[in-house]
């Protein structure tokens, strides 16, 4: 139920949590009053208020009890005795094992891999969640685990578009979300995989190769392992991509969240395949089913979100990683573009980006275009990459 703006206080019982959904258009404050509690794995500093943006949704779960305060409207507000945060924590500890195990052997042995967690299961069934949960419970370890994300329909490093790596070496901040400090990002340029089958296909595989060179010289973090997330298409295609990216990132564990057909199918696939893990897990807790329109909000929303980061990809045609030149015209009005590294234009696919531009203006006398940059001066790269993500205000 909704909950109008008043401060207001909430007694949690052990092992359950708030689940909320920030009301439409103003900010949620809300703090730890007393006892102990976290949101997707992090824990809330006493006494300290955090604000939240609108239309963020979120769970505050606590182990042994606790009382939060808020202030702000809510669309969503209540609170579940029921959560399958118990299981996920029950796998977070058989991880934790799997490292200590890996962190023993000699720094140039590349067997010491800790655990490769690729995370699946359908559209709104919590996958993110429970990435950030194992990510933040890791990292509360002392872990550095690589986070790979490859749901281009929403990105939870970057922009919509977007296949990205990234280390993870302090739990998540609940409303900050993921640091984008050093962030491997590569621009597919649209926001389903069935645009362009093929080229999404290779820049998995490009960003899983440049991952698989950062962890071979690095013993902690070979040992700490990553956590994959994945897209919400399971059928058909989406499916043959999801075998496609166990395959290609080498995973030993499997996460079906919510699905027991998936589960079977990829347990029956991977059976031939020793030393892979498929474990069925409950769907998260809170996970509401968002219609189309809400998703397409929530991309939006997540184009305007970064501070920094930036990708790489390339327009398809008859060859499906053929790069074409895209003509200044009126269609490029509102694309987002990504900011590639790539010094000559052989070298796009497999480069990764700087950043990205949202043009503005498209002048096509002068053929030119009027971009906004998350920062002054000149562009790392002359070469921009324009894909099928456009961004409007709401």
């Amino acid at each position: 139920m909704a909950h109008g703006g008043g401060p207001r206080q909430v007694k949690l019982d052990r092992e359950s949590e708030l689940r909320i959904e920030v009301g439409y258009d103003a900010p949620l404050k809300l703090r730890l009053l007393s006892g102990t509690a976290e949101i997707f794995g992090t824990e809330l500093p006493p006494d300290f208020w955090l604000t939240f943006p609108p239309r963020l949704k979120f769970a505050v779960f606590t182990w042994n009890g606790a009382t939060i305060e808020m202030e702000g409207s809510t669309e969503t507000e209540y609170t579940a005795d029921e959560t399958p945060n118990i299981s996920y924590v029950n796998v977070h500890a058989v991880l934790e094992e799997r490292r200590h195990r890996a962190k023993p052997l000699p720094p140039d042995d590349l067997n010491s891999q800790g655990p490769r967690v690729i995370v699946v299961g359908p559209t709104d069934s919590g996958k993110s969640t429970l990435s950030k949960m194992l990510l933040s419970w890791a990292a509360k370890k002392g872990w550095k685990p690589t986070f790979v994300d490859l749901d281009i329909g929403q990105g939870a490093i970057t922009i919509p578009g977007c296949i990205a790596a990234t280390p993870i070496e302090m739990p998540i901040d609940p409303v900050e979300g993921i640091p984008l400090d050093i962030p491997l990002v590569y621009f597919y340029g649209h926001t389903t995989p069935s645009n362009n089958v093929d080229l999404y296909k290779v820049l998995v595989k490009e960003l899983a190769q440049v991952v698989e060179r950062q962890l071979s010289g690095n013993a902690e973090s070979r040992a700490s392992g990553m956590v994959i997330n994945t897209m919400g298409w399971i059928e058909g295609q989406g499916y043959e991509l999801l075998l496609h990216a166990i395959d290609t990132f080498n995973a030993n564990v499997v996460l079906v969240l919510g699905q027991e057909k998936l589960w079977s199918m990829i347990r029956n696939v991977l059976k031939k395949k020793p030393g892979v893990d498929v474990v069925k897990l409950q769907k998260s807790g809170g996970v509401v089913s968002r219609n189309a329109k809400i998703r397409k909000k929530s991309r939006s929303h997540r184009i305007r979100a970064p501070r920094s980061a930036l990708p790489i990809g390339a327009e398809p045609a008859a060859d499906p990683t053929r790069l074409a030149p895209v003509n200044i015209n009126r269609d490029l009005l509102h694309t987002v573009l990504a900011v590639s590294f790539a010094k000559e234009p052989d070298q796009i696919i497999s480069s990764n980006v700087a950043g990205f531009v949202f043009v503005t203006d498209v002048d096509i006398q002068r053929k030119t275009i009027t971009y906004l940059a998350p920062s002054a001066g000149e562009l790392p790269s002359k070469y921009l990459i324009a894909g099928t993500v456009t961004w409007l205000e709401t």
